[in-house]
């Protein structure tokens, strides 16, 4: 109810804002929702089959594993969710280029459908491990590498979705009015966390663990179908014509370059490169706030209790809402306050987020952690949806986004993975009394620190780097 209530009150904020006309017609806008509708929410589905790794880690680390520890400890999760983010990130170099060949729609049904498969891949191992336990040796004594295989499985085929989201809306969405679907991604994302967290775990605590993997499978299948359906690459394909979209590539009449080529172009283009490392910090600073602040909660309750509080209950609530926010607040600015220039909003959120993580290393022990931590989300979440989600269709173009994006969130992923690796290190082990409670280092909020100390360095470069685009736009081939 609350999230509906937020997301009336932002229809009606939109609704009610100066409009950008363009020449669309009703009907077009009408089948345009139908068009990115059925679509986004297969990629926000996506997410609860990504992030239900961290669900079910809430489960997992009170399972002894073969060495006596948590079956899935803090080292342990870093290790799976870090070799999966790397093969997300890498797998981009393969799927932009597909992408840009084959059409959103295409990598939208190739994704989604392997994601499924991966998903009861993940769910029927986890079923065997609970029936048999250590009766069932490879699985036991081999979890981490079972788990990190499938795991990657499933990162290669959701790398297809934020490709395919941005390749289908480059062709239906003006470069004028990008900064409010900057803002849908942003819902749309911040849907998908609060799939993942929430519903991820009221399915955990009703119905049990292996069901945290078979329902975004399921889920995922039966949006499959709908995309089948309902989603169309270009208007010209939904009985409406192609317009000049006026991105990067508008006015491109030439044949289309080879991969290599493009992804020359694209490196080689100093913007495409800045948003790139500027997306690298956002996957760092996401991922140590979204992954981390629960198990940071469970593992200190007994000192801090922090568990017991609002936030973490509402943990996919509060992320939900604060990206939701996040992704207006850049979109509106973006499109009605700097022309269309995604810098300016990029530069004011990571100002918020340096200074949350500042806060952040010297309150991490006090009550404010959570709100401050949903505060920190609410702008990381606004810069990802207007730079992955915007930006890379403005200065890649519509014809060469799949590639655009592919580069840019693969930077994204890159960033999380070097985040995993780096905690999987840096924070505290943990350790299982013959009950499976956690004890040891891990319950001691002193040993923490590192946490949020290594998130201000990522947040002063994001900023530097924001502040070096502040003026940046896309120039079009010809006149628009």
């Amino acid at each position: 109810m609350t999230i509906l209530i937020l997301l009336v009150v932002v229809a009606f904020v939109l609704w009610r804002l100066p409009k950008i006309e363009l020449g669309h017609s009703a009907a077009y806008r009408r089948r345009r929702i139908m068009n990115w509708l059925p679509l986004g929410l297969t990629y926000a589905f996506l997410y609860m089959g990504r992030y239900n790794l961290t669900v079910s880690k809430r489960a997992f680390e009170n399972f002894a594993g073969s060495g006596g520890g948590a079956m899935m400890g803090n080292d342990a999760f870093g290790l799976i969710f870090g070799i999966g983010t790397v093969v997300y990130g890498v797998s981009f170099l393969i799927n932009g280029p597909l992408t840009d060949r084959f059409g959103g729609r295409w990598s939208i049904l190739v994704g989604a459908g392997g994601a499924t498969l991966a998903n009861v891949a993940m769910g029927l191992i986890t079923w065997s491990l609970l029936v048999q336990g250590a009766g069932h040796a490879f699985f036991y004594r081999n979890f981490v590498a079972v788990f990190a295989t499938l795991y990657s499985l499933n990162m290669y085929f959701q790398s297809f979705g934020a490709v395919a989201i941005v390749k289908v809306n480059a062709a239906w969405f003006h470069v004028r009015e990008r900064g409010v679907f900057g803002a849908i991604f942003g819902i749309l994302i911040s849907l998908g966390v609060y799939f993942a967290y929430d519903w991820g775990g009221a399915i955990l605590k009703s119905f049990g663990l292996i069901w945290v993997f078979f329902v975004p499978a399921a889920l995922l299948a039966v949006f499959w179908v709908l995309d089948v359906l309902m989603v169309r690459d270009q208007p010209s394909e939904a009985g409406f014509s192609d317009f000049d979209t006026a991105d990067a590539t508008s006015g491109d009449r030439g044949p289309r370059l080879g991969a290599v080529k493009v992804f020359k172009a694209m490196l080689s283009n100093p913007i495409i490169v800045t948003i790139s490392l500027i997306e690298f910090c956002s996957g760092f600073l996401r991922q140590a706030i979204m992954q981390w602040f629960q198990t940071y909660a469970k593992q200190t309750d007994g000192v801090l209790g922090l568990k017991g509080g609002f936030v973490y209950a509402n943990w996919g609530l509060l992320l939900c809402c604060a990206g939701i926010l996040g992704g207006v607040v850049a979109g509106v600015i973006s499109d009605h306050l700097f022309q269309s220039r995604r810098g300016p909003a990029a530069v004011l959120l990571y100002g918020v987020m340096l200074i949350g993580a500042v806060v952040l290393t010297f309150a991490y022990t006090s009550p404010i952690v959570g709100w401050l931590v949903v505060a920190m989300s609410m702008a990381v979440i606004g810069v990802h949806g207007m730079l992955s989600g915007t930006a890379s269709m403005d200065f890649g173009g519509s014809k060469n986004a799949g590639i655009a994006v592919g580069i840019i969130d693969g930077f994204v992923y890159l960033g999380t993975a070097v985040m995993s690796f780096t905690y999987a290190l840096i924070l505290p082990k943990e350790q299982l009394d013959p009950t499976g409670r956690i004890i040891g280092p891990a319950t001691d909020p002193g040993n923490w620190q590192p946490w949020p100390v290594a998130m201000i360095p990522l947040a002063l470069v994001g900023l530097f780097f924001a502040w070096r685009i502040r003026n940046a736009k896309p120039k079009p081939k010809t006149a628009s």
